[in-house]
């Protein structure tokens, strides 16, 4: 049996806020050790935001050759080896998850490679991958074990037909007829990549419009774009059933109050996630769950157990892998002594279809339930000199201002590089600053940025350009 190893942090789970949660403990001197079950990067990097974009960047691709020709580029016949965009997809993933093992070699950090459960608050057993167990004692636990797919028990998984996210990565083949459950961003991104290869995609939502977590008037505007790329929605469907038959599936819901069905030759459930906590033995430390499910935790990411911490999708914050990044670095901070703390207010939200939809801080009706005066800025991207050169003129930008300070309280994009334009927004934003430090900002020229400008300058009622 290994010998047991003590340090002063150990993180069980290496997804992206527990890499980092480890990395920046041996910055500041701590000795870290990482405890992993699957596989070094977690979902994200594995079966999660990396694979799904490069399946993303690639079908984005094909569709800029099969539109190449109002450039006056014209193509031959066009075709698609999957096996080799899979290929191609999994080799990013190998390079990036080498990478995260060569920071943490880099950093000096043990990799205990199997799973971990608490046997009391400063102690960790672990069942090794290679066999048998070992005992980690550390005076600081952060618990990193992410999520895993939302099940519903009218269609369970089969892994086969009915498939989570991970199984739609991993197609040996594209489905004729795909139907997608969930119109969140799982849903719309990984309904997008197979719309683009050509199957037909239906998506049924439970609720009565697109992305329910997001802006209205942007999800109304991305519903629209995406119907008109080859998408089909059913909004305000329930489904109730799913018959497997040898080769298709048929999948029952209501709608209006009648029944309706789809045949099917993949179905993805694509409603949420959920915490993933199970086997972590936490009664054993006296820790208990919220009533959805996941570890309360203050703004230093603290449990109510002294030297026991939590952070990502284990926590009821926003389940993004940018939030568990921030939020590791806070507990490995808090560890060492410093008064790191958590702020949400500034925390961009991305979707990475074409166009991209982007979002961060209040909603429209949000602000307005909270009891602000709202002031709204919006600038189409069609009066953007790039948007046009580049042919990109979907979408526009959504400004939300305090009426009385003009202190920018959201932003709401959809349109070209709408993920890489936000953070102009999440910056002037976590500074507390307003609508007026983007309108005075020169930006350049010709760049789609000047959309989030002339926004600016809309919520003056005085854009430049339309």
């Amino acid at each position: 049996m290994p010998e047991d190893k003590r340090v002063d942090v150990a993180v069980v789970g290496s997804g992206p806020g527990g890499y980092i949660a480890a990395i920046r403990a041996a910055q500041l001197g701590l000795s870290a050790l990482v405890v992993e079950k699957e596989f070094v990067g977690g979902t994200c990097l594995n079966i999660g935001c990396i694979p799904s974009k490069a399946l993303l960047e690639a079908t984005h691709r094909l569709t800029a050759v099969h539109e190449a020709s109002r450039f006056g580029i014209e193509v031959g016949e066009v075709s698609v080896d999957f096996p080799r965009m899979q290929a191609a997809k999994q080799k990013v993933v190998t390079m990036l998850t080498r990478g995260v093992a060569a920071l943490l070699r880099k950093g000096g950090i043990d990799l205990v490679e199997g799973a971990g459960r608490f046997t009391s608050p400063g102690v960790v057993e672990v069942d090794l991958d290679a066999g048998g167990t070992q005992v980690v004692q550390a005076d600081n636990v952060i618990i990193a074990t992410g999520s895993v797919p939302m099940e519903i028990s009218s269609i369970p998984f089969d892994g086969d037909k009915v498939v989570s996210s991970r199984e739609a990565l991993e197609f040996e083949e594209t489905p004729d007829q795909f139907v997608v459950v969930g119109a969140g961003y799982i849903g719309l991104e990984l309904g997008s990549v197979y719309c683009r290869l050509g199957s037909r995609v239906v998506v049924l939502e439970m609720m009565d419009r697109v992305l329910p977590e997001m802006d209205e008037e942007l999800a109304a505007t991305a519903a629209d774009l995406f119907a008109g790329q080859g998408m089909a929605f059913q909004l305000g469907a329930k489904v109730t059933s799913v018959e497997l038959e040898e080769k298709k599936t048929i999948v029952r819901y209501e709608l209006e109050g009648s029944e309706h069905w789809i045949i099917a030759d993949k179905v993805l459930v694509a409603t949420g996630r959920r915490p993933f906590v199970g086997g972590l033995a936490l009664e054993t430390v006296g820790l208990e769950l919220d009533e959805r499910g996941f570890i309360p935790v203050d703004e230093g990411m603290r449990t109510v157990v002294d030297g026991i911490y939590a952070i990502g999708d284990v926590v009821p914050t926003p389940m993004l892998a940018h939030v568990a990044m921030d939020e590791g670095v806070v507990a490995a901070e808090r560890i060492a002594g410093q008064s790191s703390v958590m702020h949400y207010n500034a925390i961009p939200a991305v979707v990475f279809t074409h166009p991209e939809i982007a979002s961060v801080g209040l909603k429209e009706q949000e602000a307005i339930d909270k009891g602000y005066t709202v002031r709204v800025g919006r600038f189409p991207f069609r009066g953007v000199g790039r948007a046009r050169v580049r042919g990109d003129v979907e979408g526009w930008v959504k400004m939300i201002t305090d009426a009385g300070s003009d202190k920018l309280l959201g932003v709401h994009c959809i349109g070209a590089e709408a993920g890489h334009l936000i953070h102009e927004a999440v910056v002037v934003m976590a500074y507390g600053g307003h609508a007026e430090d983007i309108a005075l900002t020169v930006h350049a020229h010709p760049t789609l940025s000047e959309a989030m400008k002339e926004a600016a300058l809309a919520v003056d009622g005085r854009p430049l350009h339309i």
